[in-house]
């Protein structure tokens, strides 16, 4: 069963996808999981739930430099956009309706399990903190790298146009005020995919084609256009590359690929069904994507 968060929690969230800043977290007074590194309880939240990540918004890529502008009326990129879209809209009622509303939610600890099945293992606050805190910190970074051009855009999304559903009605009102280019949630996704394949670099096919897929639900839902997802890839990537040179996240990261080492390809794994999953992802855009 999938944890709904409530209008106030899910209007929290839009405000971390839109973040101003992310900050490099003060160390704890006391060593925690990883020698010299706060618990992800003990580091300083953006808004109740969203902890800091671990760049400034100064070291952050700038989106707004980056990525060209959305695509034009008339142009074969538009065209592109809403071919996807009639496409996305007829998996509405389906299982892959249903996973795009799962992917939407990215409170923690139901957001924990979203790479568990490619993973092949539970991630937990107890079992593999250092793992969870790289998770947790880098979501700020990703999100807080696609915002200068969500801003600046204000791009209305998919539903907005075409007036049809969403997976997750209760985000609409927020949703309505959250520029749409570049994808925040997709970003997320992404560097989530990519911080786990350098951790268990064996499982990098099936944690990128989750990553991959995590965005597309962006789609399914219908609050994102096709370019929306691939530039918060592009962001994502970047934002990565930026943290490999961070000395908390690289700490962060050798931990994490200790603990994951004797876990990750086990399937042992609680938190989701990942037989039901599976199935959900097979479906595809077709012809489209």
């Amino acid at each position: 069963m999938s944890f709904r968060p409530s209008r106030l929690a899910a209007a929290s969230l839009f405000l971390v996808l839109g973040a101003c800043a992310t900050t490099a977290a003060p160390p704890a007074a006391e060593p925690a999981t990883t020698p010299g590194m706060p618990a992800a309880a003990d580091m300083p939240e953006l808004r109740p739930g969203f902890i800091a990540g671990y760049l400034t918004t100064a070291a952050l890529p700038d989106s707004l430099a980056l990525v060209p502008a959305p695509p034009a009326a008339g142009s074969a990129a538009l065209e592109q956009d809403h071919a996807v879209m009639r496409a996305a809209l007829a998996l509405r009622g389906t299982p892959r309706f249903e996973q795009a509303r799962l992917d939407a939610d990215l409170h923690f600890p139901f957001a924990a399990g979203t790479f568990a099945c490619a993973l092949g293992t539970d991630i937990t606050e107890q079992d593999t903190p250092a793992t969870w805190r790289l998770l947790r910190r880098s979501l700020a970074d990703a999100a807080a790298s696609t915002r200068k051009a969500k801003k600046h855009y204000e791009r209305p999304r998919p539903f907005v146009e075409n007036v049809a559903p969403t997976c997750t009605p209760e985000d609409e009102e927020a949703l309505r005020s959250n520029g749409s280019y570049p994808s925040g949630h997709t970003a997320i996704g992404w560097m989530w995919a990519l911080v786990l394949s350098q951790a268990v670099p064996e499982r990098t096919t099936a944690l990128l084609a989750r990553g991959r897929n995590f965005g597309e639900s962006r789609l399914v839902c219908n609050v994102h256009w096709q370019s929306d997802v691939l530039q918060g890839r592009f962001m994502a990537a970047g934002t990565f590359a930026r943290l490999q040179s961070h000395p908390e996240f690289r700490a962060d990261m050798a931990a994490a690929t200790e603990e994951l080492a004797t876990r990750a390809g086990r399937g042992t794994v609680t938190q989701r069904d990942c037989t039901a999953e599976a199935a959900a992802l097979a479906q595809a855009l077709e012809g489209v994507l």
